[in-house]
């Protein structure tokens, strides 16, 4: 089994049925988004610059996306911590996901990325 694979085949329920969700959720939205394993993590790819990733927050156990670019972004239900670039958005997996609230920052990511008004690099 792929480490991609293995990371969501381990995660115990419901974190797992959250993750894989958000997995197929973040792919639908565009075709230019592919799933990568980078640095340990699954990462989401946009026209292969990393976009976002997926994984649980070491103190409070809640799966998160990762926003490679969070720090373009006010909402105030993302958390920056102690990142310099990227913000995270915390998921209860045991409730319904946001699907609004998700669609909504990861559009306006797509968006940005697709502007071309910053220049992406790579971690």
């Amino acid at each position: 089994m792929k480490a991609l694979d293995e990371f969501y085949h381990q995660q115990p329920e419901p974190r797992n049925g959250c993750l894989l969700a958000l997995k197929d959720f973040i792919l639908a939205m565009n075709d230019d988004i592919s799933n990568e394993w980078k640095y340990g993590m699954p990462f989401f790819c946009f026209k292969g610059k990393m976009f976002c990733y997926l994984w649980v927050h070491r103190k409070c156990n809640l799966p998160y996306i990762g926003l490679v670019e969070g720090k373009y972004f006010e909402e105030t239900f993302l958390i920056q911590e102690k990142r310099s670039r990227m913000k995270i958005m915390l998921i209860d997996p045991t409730i319904d996901l946001p699907i609004e609230t998700i669609r909504l920052i990861l559009q306006k990511a797509l968006n940005l990325y697709q502007s071309g008004e910053i220049r992406i690099k790579g971690i």
